[in-house]
């Protein structure tokens, strides 16, 4: 029984860290000079009804921590095009 929990632990982190990693490569790969800048991102996020708290660079990604619908929330934006990829635990 041991066993097959660990074997369950071990498949669910592995399927997680997938998960993760496929939202980061929506990330896109553009180069930094080309990625809006982080003020433009909270206007776009602004409107798309964030209260931004921080926003941060996370694997690529900008991950913005705010409010939305009365929820914390992290979601992953794609930098060069502001376009919200995910949201961080949803996976």
């Amino acid at each position: 029984m041991t066993n097959i929990l660990i074997a369950s632990l071990f498949a669910t982190s592995i399927l997680a860290g997938i998960a993760h990693a496929e939202d980061a490569g929506k990330c896109g790969t553009a180069p930094q000079d080309r990625w809006m800048t982080q003020d433009a991102l909270k206007v776009k996020a602004t409107e798309m009804g964030f209260d931004v708290r921080q926003i941060k660079i996370e694997d690529g990604c900008y991950e913005v921590y705010g409010i939305k619908d009365g929820q914390k929330v992290e979601a992953l934006f794609n930098p060069e095009t502001g376009v919200q990829v995910g949201v961080d635990g949803d996976d």
